[in-house]
């Protein structure tokens, strides 16, 4: 796992290069969360609201929404697709968010309605990490976690 200001940015996983991660599943489901950069921004995460499983998403409308105490903002499809799961976990504790963002606080899964096109907005690896530090660069950004 890379690190850059505090933010741990896992190499293995797919970047909107944004506030988005995504993780490819074995059964062609992909994991959606938020990165530690846009958890450390958002501030301590008091509420979310999740679109329902079975809703349909386009790419680049919100799958949830994330309230703090100094941000609200919606999180981007990064596909078309429908939502399968919410994380419970999160919805009962939105802070959780700010624990664990990459574990125990992912926020959906999605089925992508053409898996072929699902990652040609995302990117992973070198290339990722290396936009990611411009971005968190570009907002100034420390990371750090709540405690649990």
């Amino acid at each position: 796992m890379s690190e850059y200001r505090g933010c741990e940015l896992p190499e293995d996983l797919y970047y909107d290069l944004d506030y988005v991660w995504v993780r490819p599943e074995a059964d062609g489901t992909y994991t959606l969360g938020i990165t530690d950069a846009a958890q450390t921004m958002a501030g301590r995460v008091q509420y979310i609201f999740f679109k329902k499983p079975g809703t349909h998403r386009a790419s680049g409308k919100p799958v949830a929404r994330l309230e703090s105490g100094k941000w609200a903002g919606g999180i981007p499809a990064p596909f078309d697709g429908e939502i399968l799961r919410i994380n419970d976990q999160v919805a009962a504790k939105p802070g959780l968010v700010n624990v664990s963002p990459y574990g125990d606080a992912w926020l959906v899964v999605m089925r992508p309605d053409d898996p072929a096109k699902a990652m040609v907005r995302l990117h992973t690896g070198a290339t990722a990490i290396e936009a990611l530090h411009k971005w968190i660069d570009r907002y100034d950004v420390q990371c750090m976690r709540c405690q649990d």
